[in-house]
């Protein structure tokens, strides 16, 4: 890549002007939204004393030989990984990447791209697979370990290439390494917490619990409308957490994190720079607020995150079987979420095209590839309930599991009069549950980088694929979740950009200045951050009870039903916890539409009379509910239904209706 000069043609001089007004306009609107007002300080005083004490540790380990800082700053999140969430989970989520790995070197050549596609082929078959009972760890450990021995030699090569392109690269660069090391590391804390987040235990744990304790799934969507929405991230979920005999969450989304920050800076390294600004914009990836929140949860902007940098790395570099991989990453895309596809049709496009994609027969192959790897979710609410969407669009399928209307988040609405990108930064509140800042401040500072990305021909067509995959979701609906794979998208071409119009010390100070001014409200991009969640999950050591008896009562008590009444069907009035009741769960949210309704009526009711016959009907054995969800016409249910208080945990109420079913 040529080195900038102090003079710069007029046309450099354009660019710079474009990038600087990005920055300006970040600026501005930091003051006119006082956001300084919206720093979470005492997170961000958390936050240094653990950075401190991670350099002070790796500090220590980097006395050996041959071990340089970022060397041991890895190794001191490793350990760390190990002792917050867990061997099991950690030796669960290395079996999967194994076998993922040996899959996908059957048509990529790097690690972090092989892993995305092996996990794209692996979520693909055994999607197909879930009404069956075969959901075992004597099923899936043989078979994995199989597929990773068979290709054990292919898998040693791969791995001992990445290892030595991390020497390389931190060799080259062994400062800028280390910080953007610790900033990966600090992102990667979020791995530590146990699954807290609402939409994980009322809806995404439903899946891995119901393989691992019934060995099979149960595509019902009677009492989870979301349970035949698109499950590629929760059935990997389900795997690990079947190999570990235990949730193994935080293990695999640190594997998703690694994987998606070496597909950065390969891809920041395809398109020229020099090795201190691909661990930049790794830092970048890495101090983007949502990041650390998405570790911390099962949502599937993270995993997505991956096949779209693999997608771009394959059509900035494509190879011989380069087609086959894009259609793979293609179905996993559509095998996470319904808008991924859409929002990386471009990038997929552009991919397959220059891989040859378009050789006869290729393209028929392809798309029945994207099928065969993202459609079993489609397929099964088709078949299941006549929507392959379910909820969405059921204004025009009309499917009996739903209401006849076109499901809305109406939480998420854009700002009269401001564009969404500004709103989504400064604004961030209405469109995140979430603190403003939550987003990060990159929508608004590399708008400037983005526009002038779009000249030079190295960074057009990256940069494009980048703001489609922005602005598609965004269009849908402005949640600012939504648009964080195509923003971390945007950091290879972004970086690539600002790295060619300035000499290098005054473009590693602007990348320098965004990272730390993202990482300032880092907390602020969810509760689980913004409440101390991290220094909290320190503290107990690993221990996951702790923070549950603080965050989610719930699911201490669940747990304690599993081992007294595990066959009891279980009513939570709250709402919110009753996915890991693996199909034994009932709720009494609009999840479950007929009993939702149900509630309604029997709440009007002061005598409790319906609410004695509504859990009758439901043949319910236990209720969960706190004070609020107590109201007099449930206390009067439960009080004629003859039940009585099985156990209390904290604000927790367990109601018995009859002597507990065991097995």
């Amino acid at each position: 890549m040529p080195t900038p000069s102090e003079s710069p043609t007029p046309g450099v001089r354009l660019q710079r002007r474009l990038v600087e007004a990005g920055l300006l306009a970040c600026v501005a609107g930091l003051v006119v939204h006082r956001m300084w007002t919206a720093l979470p300080a005492p997170r961000i005083g958390e936050m240094l004393l653990l950075a401190a004490l991670w350099a002070a540790l790796a500090g220590l380990l980097a006395r050996a030989p041959r071990l340089r800082m970022a060397d041991a700053i890895a190794l001191v999140g490793a350990i760390a990984l190990g002792v917050m969430a867990g061997p099991g989970p950690m030796l669960a989520t290395a079996l999967l990447a194994a076998a993922a790995i040996a899959i996908g070197t059957w048509v990529v050549d790097d690690a972090a791209a092989a892993f995305v596609v092996g996990c794209a082929v692996i979520a693909g078959v055994v999607g197909w697979l879930l009404p069956w009972p075969v959901h075992r760890i004597e099923v899936y450990a043989p078979m994995l370990a199989v597929v990773a021995l068979a290709r054990r030699r292919v898998l040693g090569a791969c791995l001992r290439d990445a290892r030595r392109r991390w020497v390389g690269a931190v060799d080259a660069s062994p400062r800028i390494a280390a910080m953007s090391v610790l900033a990966l590391g600090l992102a990667s804390a979020g791995a530590w917490l146990p699954t807290l987040q609402y939409d994980d235990l009322a809806y995404h744990l439903g899946l891995p619990w119901q393989l691992l304790r019934n060995g099979r799934y149960a595509l019902d969507a009677s009492q989870q409308v979301w349970a035949l929405a698109p499950w590629a991230g929760d059935v990997l979920q389900g795997m690990v957490q079947v190999l570990a005999r235990g949730e193994a969450r935080g293990a695999l989304d640190a594997a998703w994190l690694v994987a998606s920050a070496a597909l950065v800076a390969r891809a920041t390294g395809t398109l020229g720079t020099a090795p201190a600004f691909r661990w930049l914009a790794v830092a970048l990836f890495a101090t983007l607020p949502s990041v650390a929140l998405l570790v911390g949860g099962m949502q599937t902007e993270l995993p997505a995150t991956a096949p779209m940098l693999a997608l771009l790395t394959i059509a900035l570099r494509p190879g011989a079987r380069s087609w086959i991989a894009v259609a793979l990453l293609a179905g996993v895309l559509l095998g996470l979420k319904a808008i991924h596809l859409p929002a990386a049709a471009l990038l997929a496009s552009v991919a397959f095209l220059r891989s040859d994609g378009l050789r006869p027969g290729r393209v028929a192959v392809a798309l029945a590839l994207v099928a065969a790897v993202g459609g079993s979710s489609y397929a099964y609410a088709w078949t299941r309930c006549g929507n392959p969407l379910l909820p969405l669009l059921n204004s025009v399928f009309r499917s009996p599991c739903f209401a006849p209307v076109d499901f809305v988040d109406t939480r998420w609405r854009a700002v009269p009069g401001m564009p969404v990108p500004w709103s989504m930064t400064f604004l961030t509140a209405r469109h995140l549950e979430g603190w403003n800042g939550g987003l990060g401040l990159l929508l608004v500072a590399f708008a400037g980088v983005a526009i002038a990305g779009l000249g030079p021909r190295r960074t057009r067509v990256p940069t494009l694929c980048a703001l489609v995959a922005i602005a598609v979701p965004m269009a849908v609906l402005p949640y600012a979740r939504y648009v964080v794979p195509g923003l971390v998208l945007l950091l290879p071409p972004a970086v690539a950009t600002v790295a060619a119009l300035y000499p290098a010390r005054r473009a590693i100070a602007l990348l320098a200045v965004v990272c730390i001014a993202d990482l300032a409200f880092q907390a602020n991009s969810g509760w689980t951050l913004h409440t101390g969640g991290i220094k909290r999950a320190l503290a107990a050591g690993g221990r996951d009870a702790p923070l549950l008896q603080r965050y989610a009562p719930e699911r201490l008590a669940i747990a304690r039903l599993r081992e007294i009444a595990p066959e009891a069907v279980v009513l939570d009035l709250g709402g919110a916890a009753h996915a890991e009741l693996a199909g034994r769960g009932r709720t009494t949210a609009w999840y479950a539409p007929r009993l939702h309704a149900a509630a309604i009526v029997a709440d009007a009711d002061p005598s409790g009379a319906a609410w004695a016959q509504l859990l009758r009907d439901q043949a319910i054995d236990v209720v969960l509910l706190r004070a609020p969800d107590a109201t007099p016409a449930r206390r009067a249910g439960l009080v004629r239904a003859g039940a009585y208080i099985l156990l209390t945990v904290g604000p927790v109420e367990c109601w018995a209706l009859r002597p507990p079913r065991t097995p």
